[in-house]
């Protein structure tokens, strides 16, 4: 009897994974819950573990073959194998031989019968798509009446993403008909000669992932972005009074960042159509307060999810953006980390960065870019001083966010900055 081994759920939003390197060999003794095989995700990676003892059998996909949920990844069988590990790159029936060989020497038991026949696999009938969608994708296109022979997937090798689909249903019903395949893309040309101080690497899982969504979020939105700038004078007040109290009492420093979430929270929930997110031609209006903040990685940038930050306080937020950011440079966080979030707020400023134009995390409509905070010369009330001075920009969705909403969030993040006592009420 053999236990198959089958790639898990994944998550919300994520259809695919790239198979990574396999921790065992055909044909090695596993335990119940040996890490055998790691996935790459858009996002993590993950790791399957085997359900039970024996030994690894077969391995059905080799490193760098993409599968999807359910796919089989191999087997385990009963029994004890090899006690080192062999490569994954051998072939099956090399790695396999020493467990040929002991079981050909072994005395067989007195009165075994003969196994029962099994009944082949079944071969799975190919899908409309050419196998460029996966089922849950093909399930949505079916509901939505898209037709996927008529669409270029825009994910990695070419698949078919849920965002795929949305963008066709409106095209569908925009014109009333199904959308033409547009034309396949031409052949990538040669590669040119190397030069000698070249060096051709090839892209993680997460970097094509991040590539595909930044291009498509400007492709399927229609991103506006809208600038002003905020006077931190009583912010950094309040920090250079409170820092030491807050870092003794909380364990952790009293940042910029949560005078910003909690800014951002009150100003969603004056605009609330800038945490929503468009579905077809639905509009779903969020009110729960999930504020993604970037981080850079090694891998990339990766946006952890602070959870209902309007009900967290000003020394959990921090305490959670320590937490979360520590994860991401270890390259732990979770996908329930990484999912879910209604907002997105990015801080250039830590790179010294002036001035950007943040894109937008869709499916989300509105993300809020800080930057470095300058000493400028300021009229104020008659008089020219010296402030401490930071440009805010808002990129947001024009589909569904006008741009009267965008600069009046923009204004009440300034009004809750500058007056941080605001903030308890509103944030």
């Amino acid at each position: 009897m053999s236990i198959e081994i089958r790639v898990p759920p994944l998550g919300e939003s994520l259809v695919d994974a790239v198979v990574g390197a396999w921790l065992k060999g055909a044909g090695e003794s596993v335990n119940r819950g040996d890490v055998l095989v790691e996935l790459e995700t858009d996002k993590v990676n993950l790791e399957v573990a085997a359900t039970e003892d024996g030994v690894l059998g077969t391995i059905e996909r080799q490193a760098g073959d993409v599968v999807t949920v359910g796919e089989l990844l191999g087997t385990i069988a009963a029994g004890a194998g090899a006690p080192a590990a062999a490569p994954a790159a051998e072939k099956p029936a090399e790695a396999a031989a020493p467990v040929a060989a002991a079981a050909a020497t072994a005395p067989a038991p007195a009165a075994a019968a003969p196994p029962a026949p099994v009944e082949a696999p079944r071969a799975a009938e190919p899908a409309a798509d050419g196998g460029r969608a996966a089922p849950a994708v093909r399930m949505l296109a079916s509901e939505l009446g898209v037709d996927l022979n008529n669409l270029n997937g825009t994910g990695p090798g070419g698949r078919i993403t849920r965002e795929d689909v949305f963008v066709a249903a409106e095209r569908v019903k925009r014109n009333g008909a199904s959308p033409a395949p547009s034309a396949p893309p031409a052949p990538p040309a040669a590669p040119a000669a190397a030069h000698p101080q070249e060096e051709r690497v090839k892209m993680s899982r997460r970097r094509q992932t991040i590539a595909t969504r930044l291009v498509e979020a400007q492709q399927t939105a229609a991103m506006l972005t809208t600038f002003n700038e905020v006077d931190l004078t009583a912010v950094m007040e309040l920090r250079s009074k409170r820092k030491d109290s807050f870092k003794e009492k909380y364990g952790v420093g009293l940042g910029y960042m949560s005078f910003f979430t909690k800014a951002v929270v009150g100003a969603l929930k004056a605009y609330p159509r800038l945490n929503a997110e468009i579905q077809g031609d639905e509009m779903v209006l969020k009110k729960h307060y999930d504020i993604g903040i970037a981080v850079g990685a090694e891998e990339g940038l990766v946006v952890p999810v602070i959870r209902e930050a309007d009900r967290l306080t000003f020394a959990e937020i921090e305490q959670e953006i320590v937490r979360l950011a520590g994860k991401a440079r270890d390259n732990k966080l979770t996908l329930d980390e990484l999912m879910g979030g209604t907002f997105t707020i990015t801080n250039g400023g830590i790179f010294g960065s002036m001035l950007s134009t943040p894109i937008l995390n869709t499916p989300q409509v509105g993300i809020l870019g800080m930057h470095a905070i300058q000493q400028r010369p300021i009229a104020k009330d008659g008089e020219v001083v010296i402030r401490p001075m930071m440009y805010t920009a808002l990129s947001y969705d024009h589909r569904i966010v006008d741009g009267r909403e965008a600069v009046l969030f923009l204004v009440k993040i300034k009004e809750l900055l500058e007056d941080p006592t605001n903030l308890l009420l509103e944030g």
